[in-house]
């Protein structure tokens, strides 16, 4: 078996798997399931830049690449995460209003 065809069968899987988590980020039912499936998109496109590089015999430069992406990633989830703990009881208030 040829490793492009191999290479490519993942990358298509992945972005079939990221498909299907991105239906969870448009309607998760909670604001914490929507950043951890933005996050777990931001992962997989990490996954893909690499496939990415080794289909094209560049791995060398989609590993940096890759690495700033995962280091943006990281950092958008957690001031994520700290603007919705800061702001929860703000957003507690808005969808309680029954």
């Amino acid at each position: 078996m040829n490793m492009d065809v191999f290479f490519t069968g993942a990358g298509i899987i992945l972005l079939g798997l990221t498909c299907l988590v991105m239906v969870r980020a448009v309607i998760g039912p909670t604001v914490i399931d929507r950043l951890v499936a933005v996050n777990v998109i931001g992962t997989k496109t990490t996954i893909m830049l690499l496939v990415i590089g080794v289909l094209f015999h560049r791995v060398d430069m989609f590993v940096d690449i890759a690495l700033a992406y995962a280091l943006l990633n990281f950092i958008v989830s957690i001031a994520a995460a700290g603007l919705f703990n800061r702001h929860k009881s703000v957003i507690h208030k808005v969808t309680d209003h029954d």
